[in-house]
């Protein structure tokens, strides 16, 4: 007999859980950067921020916990000079590769 599992039954997926070191952010970051989706991105952060602690990057970046939870939702769309903070107080930066080589 097969079991049944009920979609209620998943659990939901955290990137969070998995972004442990800093080579597994900078891979989760360059591909969501290849996306080229501000929302995606906004979300990817915030997924590194709770990583890392929220409350220890809103202090490092200058923003309030619920500011940076705000700009870091996934339908946010927040100013370049946040996602910059925001980088700098995760440690990262943002790269520009030429498209053709």
């Amino acid at each position: 007999m097969t079991k049944k599992i009920r979609i209620a039954d998943i659990p939901d997926f955290d990137a969070a859980e998995y972004l442990d070191s800093e080579q597994a952010i900078a891979e989760y970051l360059t591909v969501v950067l290849s996306e080229n989706d501000a929302p995606l991105l906004a979300a990817a952060l915030g997924d590194i921020a709770r990583a890392r602690g929220m409350t220890d990057i809103a202090a490092a970046s200058g923003l309030t916990r619920e500011a940076l939870y705000k700009a870091l939702r996934p339908d946010a769309q927040p100013r370049f000079e946040t996602i910059s903070r925001v980088c700098t107080a995760l440690g990262v930066k943002l790269v520009a590769q030429p498209l053709h080589s």
